[in-house]
This record gives structure tokens, sequence and C-alpha cells, in this order.
């Protein structure tokens, strides 16, 4: 089977590896393929060892060609025990298969060619006991294993095109060569599997020890398993392992084993990466799980998702893409850059899909921050695909343009998702309608909500204005900074009109500073909001809150003072009318007891605002009312008429102003008793 020219059959997202045979036809591929029936062979003969039903089948070989020649003139090289002498046949073949190419080919006996199938098989069966049938040996010379296998798929090629080879001159022997090329092939399969799942280089008896052995997965970075692009991981296997695979695979291109060779190794490092985003946390879910999920779990599961993806993209494709290199080098370049872009477009479309299963789950304002988790991740895949083109651009491969049109795909799908999200929040701010107003004008839940949105989405400020970039949100205005103005435009909308549900106007300019003042706080503590309303917007809402300041003092405290004025309490020759005055006094209590008994329930909680209000109203009111007490007090009789009327000190007057929007209801009664 001549598989040379064929390609990996390109695989679904972690399906089973599948090839095509010369009628089209789709067949699963394994590690067995279609040699395990030729394994058999390999098997005792007559209770005897493989090696001893080799020796003799060698021996009778060895005798009949002693009884005839070959058409060279000789029996083909032998060693005086009768076990074929490997090293002289190797020089007749090599001759051979380099003389194909010349004006007068060299021919070679059948002898010969059943000598030399016998030896590579001899060499074959004698490694398959052995510890490490790839150790070099004491010399320093590499491994002679391959050297044999190699020359008989170099051999079984130039016997096909040979006439020797196409007749029926030599038919047994070259049936002898294609079998002992196919099982060469099934143990050099069994060999390259076998090192792909375990990478050991085994040692020596004496310098074994306990140690595990290293497994063929990409290991994370013990501490930042999202490392950037050309953080460098422990490779998957060591030099020596990356080399005897690389010699391997040579032999089985070589022989016209490409296919089988390139589906094992693809499959081998598919499991691999599996095996590496499992110890990350990241399991496969299919998007009917992932609709299913609770917040909960779904917000866990694309922490770990977002962990795993940049771990894949910065780490694990630069590692496969290096192996794929080395094991697939010179001739073999191409076939290595065909593997890696399978690998990479199966890995990445299946992880991509997850992505998609969230993007399908109903929208909330508090998925935000994760979906843009996944905008950032997938976002910075792409230059990190882009520079795999460009390495492999000779190729054109097509799974690395797909891998990269899906990843611009998912990116704009991500981008849409965060974006609708985003305007939900505009949406839940129109539609907060609630008639019920907040006890005491304190800050509203909603305001509360709002701000601190904003402030966790501003930690995304600059991937946010590329969200709304991608969706066409302007050129040169941050379109970010946009939606941001129109967030606070209504919301400030929203609280007047939830002003109005007070119907004392005081309580309502309370209402108006309280959520103004926390607006400003938020903002002026996010350097980030701060930065895209710009300082223009905070000194609008600064007088905003002065205003309202004002409208409060005015409703509240103008009534209280004009008690206090001298108006109508003298007469224009200068006398005190005392009715008037009594009735001043009983008046002004009354409003001090109602203001206590009122406004001490009201809440200020920003203790800068509270100081604020206090020290403006006791500046006005405190000295007003002193120098009234001071001047009238004293046309009350001393006693019980002066302890009926003047029931406030100044003292007293500034003690219930300190008392004021603290929250606790209280009475002047109440307190003076």
């Amino acid at each position: 089977m001549d598989s040379r020219s064929q390609a990996p059959y390109k695989c679904s997202s972690f399906s089973q590896a599948t090839t095509r045979d010369d009628g089209g036809r789709t067949r699963e591929v394994d590690r067995n393929f279609s040699l395990g029936a030729l394994r058999d062979k390999r098997d005792v003969h007559h209770g005897g060892t493989r090696e001893q039903a080799i020796k003799e089948e060698d021996e009778q070989e060895d005798g009949e060609g002693t009884a005839g020649h070959g058409e060279n003139g000789g029996d083909g090289a032998g060693s005086a025990g009768g076990e074929p002498d490997l090293a002289a046949l190797s020089a007749e073949i090599d001759a051979f298969i380099s003389g194909q190419d010349g004006d007068a080919p060299v021919t070679v006996s059948e002898a010969t060619l059943e000598k030399f199938a016998s030896a590579v098989e001899l060499v074959i069966a004698r490694s398959e006991g052995a510890e490490d049938k790839w150790a070099a040996e004491a010399s320093g010379e590499p491994s002679p294993l391959l050297a044999p296998i190699t020359r008989i798929a170099a051999l079984a090629s130039a016997l096909g095109k040979s006439p020797e080879g196409g007749g029926s001159k030599h038919t047994a022997a070259v049936h002898r060569v294609t079998g002992v090329l196919h099982r060469a092939m099934a143990f050099l399969e069994d060999e390259f599997h076998a090192l792909l799942e375990d990478p050991r280089v085994p040692k020596a008896a004496n310098e074994q020890g306990a140690h595990e052995p290293d497994r063929c997965v990409l290991r994370p970075p013990p501490s930042d398993a999202s490392a950037g692009p050309g953080k460098e991981a422990a490779p998957p296997y060591p030099p020596e392992t990356v080399e005897r695979l690389r010699a391997m695979a040579d032999a089985m291109i070589t022989a016209g084993y490409s296919t089988e060779c390139m589906q094992m190794f693809l499959v081998a490092r598919r499991n691999a990466f599996d095996a590496a985003l499992q110890g990350l946390g990241y399991e496969k879910s299919n998007i009917d799980d992932v609709v299913k999920m609770t917040w909960e779990a779904l917000e866990a599961e694309i922490v770990t998702w977002t962990k795993a993806f940049r771990h894949a993209i910065n780490v694990g494709l630069s590692t496969e893409h290096d192996l794929c290199t080395r094991v697939f080098a010179g001739r073999h370049a191409a076939a290595g850059r065909g593997i890696f872009a399978d690998l990479a477009r199966c890995v990445m479309l299946h992880m991509l899909s997850f992505t998609e299963a969230v993007a399908m789950t109903k929208r909330a304002a508090e998925k935000l921050s994760k979906v843009l988790d996944m905008y950032e991740a997938v976002r910075d895949a792409s230059p990190v695909v882009e520079a795999f083109l460009a390495a492999d651009e000779p190729t054109n491969n097509s799974a690395l343009t797909e891998l990269k049109s899906e990843i611009a795909s998912v990116r704009s799908r991500l981008s849409e998702s965060a974006a609708a999200i985003f305007r939900e929040l505009q949406g839940s701010i129109r539609a907060d309608a609630g008639k019920q107003p907040v006890p005491g004008g304190a800050v509203h839940p909603l305001t509360r909500y709002v701000m601190n949105y904003l402030k966790y989405a501003c930690d995304y400020n600059s991937t946010l204005e590329q969200v709304f970039r991608d969706g066409g949100g302007g050129g040169g205005d941050n379109p970010f900074a946009s939606q941001l103005m129109e967030v606070m435009e209504l919301l400030h909308g929203n609280l007047e009109a939830k002003s109005r549900l007070y119907k004392d106007p005081s309580l309502s300019n309370i209402f108006l500073m309280n959520n103004g003042r926390y607006m400003l706080q938020k903002i002026r503590g996010s350097s980030e909001i701060n930065a895209m309303l710009g300082e223009a917007w905070a000194r609008k809402q600064s007088t905003n809150l002065r205003q309202y300041h004002k409208n409060y003092q005015r409703e509240t405290w103008s009534r209280v003072l004009g008690l206090l004025r001298d108006d109508g309490v003298l007469t224009v020759k200068g006398h005190v009318q005392k009715p008037v005055l009594k009735e001043r006094f009983k008046q002004f209590n009354a409003a001090m007891d109602e203001i206590q008994r009122t406004q001490g329930a009201w809440v200020v909680s920003d203790e800068q605002l509270q100081s604020e209000l206090r020290v403006s109203i006791a500046a006005v009111v405190v000295p007003a009312y002193r120098s009234f007490l001071g001047r009238f007090s004293q046309h009350f009789s001393a006693g019980r008429q002066t302890e009926k009327y003047v029931k406030l000190s100044a003292e007293d007057v500034e003690t219930i102003i300190d008392e004021l929007f603290d929250g606790n209801a209280t009475s002047m009664v109440r307190r003076r008793t």
C-alpha cells in the first residue's frame, strides 16, 4: 500500500480518527491499522521462538542457495554459521537500489533477496525482546535497528520499479521482501505508538530508579497556566525520544505508510492535549448541558474554560507546533504542518463551541464580566493563529484558515453578546418605575446597583470600547464612553422622577442630594469612569447638588427663619406686641419639634454631606435664634411663663440640628424628658 501522497483525513472536533482508502471510503484507523494479521506471523513456530524459526528458515534458504547460484554468479552473502551477513547483504542491496537510476540497472539474485529479507526479519525478532530496542551501540553509533527497516522499504520500492520485480523471475523473493516489509512496518507502528504513549528513554539497569516516567501530556506551568505568547512549557518528550520519533516517522513515510504514521501521531497528541486540558479542570460539555446550568455553575465553568483556553493558545499550540516541526523535519515538513493544523483545528473548534453555548443562555447583567473574559481570551488568540499561518504560509493550510475564520466569528458573537448585556442595564433603568419611595430619602437601590455595576464594568473599559467599536459604535470617539453617558443620563432622569414620589419637597431634595452625592463619589473614585465622563459632567453634577441643597434650605428653614424676624413683634414706636411674641415662640417651638421628629428620621448616609448640611443650617438658624432670644425673652415673666414659651436655648437648637439625618426619629418633648 503506497500512501505517501495521502494526508490525514481532516477530523471533526475530537472525533475518532479516520482516513480514506483507495475507493474513497472512510475507515477507522487505530494503532493496529491493516497490519494486525501480519503480526501473527511473528508468533512462535511449532513451540519454538520466533528467532529460532527465522534461523531455521534462513538455514534452509542458505542450503538452497548453495545448490543454485543467482544471476550474478554468486549465492549471496552469508556467514560461516549459516546466519546471514547483514552488512554484506546490505552492500549488495544498496548497490541494487542505487543502480536502478543508471543506464545499466544493477541486478540482484533471488537468493540475496531472500537472505536479506530473512536477515531483516531476524534483526526485528531479536529487537522485540530487548529492553531498549533503540539504544545506541557501545561505539556510540545510532541504533542499528532502523537502518535495515529503512533499507528494506527502499528495496521494496526499487523492486516495484525494476523489471526483475515486475516480472515472474523473482516473484517469490519479491513476495518475501514485501512480507518482511509489512512485518517491519507493523513492528515499527507498535514501537511508534508505544513511544508516543510513554516517552521514557530506558536507562541501564544500574541507573534505573523508582522515579515515575514522564507522561506525554502538555504539562502546564505550575503557577501560571494562562501565560502569554512565548511562554515556554516543559516539552512533552525528552530530546532522545523526539529523535527516535523522527527516525521512525521518516522510515514509515519512506515505506509508504505516511497516512498510518500521521494519523497515529495526530490521535496520540490530540489525546495528550485532552489530558492537559483535563489537568486544568476543563471537561468537555455539550450545548444542552451548558444551557441548563445554573449561573453559579456556569460561572465556574467559564473561569475554568478561560484558563484552559489561554493555556491551549499560549503554551499548548506552541509546544505541539515545535514537536511536529522536529518529528516531521526536512522532506516531511509539509506532513508536520498538516498534522499541527489538524490538531489545532480539532482542539480549538471544540473549545470555541463552548462560547456558542454560553451565548445561547439567557442574557443577564451579572454575566458581563465573564463574557468579557471569554472575549479577551478569543481576541488574544487571533495573533497567535495568525503567526502560525504566517509560518506555514507555503502550505496555505485550510485547517488553520478555517480556525482563523472561526475565531473571528466567535469574537464577533461574544462582542454582540457583551454589548447586548451592557445595554440590558439601560433597559433595567427604564423599566424601574417603582411607585414606592425609599424611606428617609436614602440612596435608592437602583443607584447603588447601577454605579457599582459601572465601576465594575469600567475595569474592562478598553475591552468594552473594542466591543462597541466592533459593533460599529463609532470611530474617533470612544463608543463605550457614549454608552456610559447615556446610562448616567437615564439614571439621572429616573431619580428625578422618583424624587416626585415624596410629598415633602424638603425630603425630595434630600433624596436627590443623597443619590447625586453617591453618584459623584463613585465617579470621583474611579479614574476610568471619571476620564470617560469628563470633568464637565462632574462639574454639572456638583452644580446640581448645590441646587438641591439650596432648595432644601429654602423649603425647610425659610419659614423657621421668618418666625425670628422683628416684623410684627415690634410696633413702629418700638413697643413689643406680647401676644404676637408669644405666638412666634409657640410656632418656633412647634416647628423645631416637627423638624426634629421628621427629619431626624431622614437618612444622609454620607458623613461629609451630613456634616455639610448640619453646619450650613446651624450657621443660619442658631445665630438668628440667639439674637431673637436675647432681645425678647426678658419680656416674659420669670418662672412658669418663661418656661411655657421659651422652651429652647440656642444650645438646644444647635443640638437638635446636630441630631438631624441620622435615621432616629425623636421629638423635643421626649428629648427634654
